[in-house]
């Protein structure tokens, strides 16, 4: 499983948003629609994502079944640049190490950069990482969606290409698409989503479901968990909860491969990060943020 930031995930894609252990989440969802992708209102201005480097700090949130975990610990960092006319690029590096009583200890490091077109068609990847210092193959291609047509390129570890039904989503598009609906007041979010994770042949169905509007101090309020969030200049700027659920494709009520729970914010940025993979769950604290005030108004593609 790839631990992925806001989305980073970003992160989520993406975040945010990377490879772990498999873990069989906690509970079933509803699974969404394997090609259905909810359409959100029209928003009043564009949404401008905000470049942006941050910093999580990693802990250990909960554990328990067959695949718990002793500890949790490590970091992810991220720059996120880019705009609609000259589209985005992301470079992230995640190093995470698990305890276990029973396996030892396990260090994963990984290092993605993305690039995707302003206009959602068009998304390239590289991901390079080990495991207790030994390096995986790297994953490398690029990948291309127009209306139901969706294709990628593999160069490594090995050149192949794939193409399937769309439409899918890339995660700059998806953040957005999660914005647009959240401002129009949509509790929900279906998409199918592709982000060059694991062995970059993996398309996940995802659902989001997105609470209540809100300002002033996170969900960390009172603690010194998102500190930047809590007393920079995103203390008044708009956000939402919101709870996504990543699946394997297919149909009918399907267990989520993992859960991404945060704050997302109207620029973008994301908070409250926790990451759920049924026997364990991580937290990932905004220890730093840097804003570009510079790169932040609308463009015109």
């Amino acid at each position: 499983m790839r631990l992925r930031p806001a989305l980073a995930l970003v992160l989520v894609g993406a975040t945010a948003p990377i490879a772990l252990v498999p873990a069989d989440a906690a509970r079933a969802a509803p699974a969404p629609a394997p090609a259905a992708e909810a359409p959100a209102k029209p928003a009043t201005a564009p949404v401008v994502l905000a470049n942006h480097r941050a910093v999580y700090d990693l802990s250990l949130a909960s554990s328990g079944g067959t695949r718990a975990v002793d500890s949790a610990r490590g970091r992810i960092a991220l720059d996120f640049k880019g705009d609609a006319c000259q589209g985005y690029t992301m470079q992230t590096r995640q190093v995470t190490v698990l305890e276990s009583s029973e396996t030892g200890s396990r260090t994963s490091d990984l290092r993605n950069t993305t690039f995707e077109g302003g206009d959602g068609h068009e998304f390239r990847f590289r991901t390079a990482s080990a495991t207790n210092g030994t390096p995986s193959p790297t994953v490398d291609g690029n990948a291309t969606t127009e209306g139901s047509a969706f294709k990628v390129r593999l160069k490594e570890p090995k050149r192949d290409q794939f193409g399937e039904g769309g439409p899918v989503l890339f995660p700059s598009l998806h953040m957005r698409r999660l914005i647009e609906a959240a401002r129009a007041g949509e509790t929900t979010l279906s998409a199918k989503v592709f982000d060059g994770s694991d062995d970059g042949r993996k398309v996940y169905d995802t659902l989001a479901v997105i609470g209540r509007p809100g300002t002033g101090p996170t969900q960390a309020s009172g603690s010194e968990r998102d500190k930047p969030l809590r007393e920079g200049a995103l203390a008044s700027v708009q956000r939402w909860p919101v709870t996504l659920s990543y699946f394997t494709q297919g149909r009918g009520e399907r267990t989520p491969i993992y859960t991404l729970s945060f704050d997302l914010y109207d620029n973008g940025v994301s908070g409250a990060l926790k990451l759920d993979y049924g026997d364990f769950a991580i937290l990932g604290d905004l220890t730093r943020l840097d804003l570009d005030k510079g790169a932040d108004k609308p463009c015109r593609p």
